[in-house]
């Protein structure tokens, strides 16, 4: 299974937690930085509905798929502070 990383970082004069290369929105605080990626890291856990998607892949190829909603990550929050 899949494990999500929310590691929380200084960033443009603030905190923010990053997923893979992706900031999140700064935040004044490392306190509501570290807040924010809990709340995130939680939401992705929780269950949606099936559905189906598309996207394009780095090549600029696009794929269709049917999206279990059922079939989601486990998440952990990093804080090296």
């Amino acid at each position: 299974m899949a494990v999500v990383r929310y590691e929380v970082v200084e960033h443009d004069g603030g905190w923010a937690y990053k997923v893979g290369d992706v900031l999140s929105e700064t935040h004044p605080s490392h306190a509501a930085a570290l807040k924010a990626a809990e709340d995130a890291a939680a939401r992705q856990t929780l269950a949606g509905e099936t559905d189906g998607i598309v996207y394009q892949d780095a090549a600029g190829g696009w794929h269709e798929e049917l999206a279990d909603g059922r079939d989601r990550p486990q998440t952990r929050v990093v804080d090296e502070e």
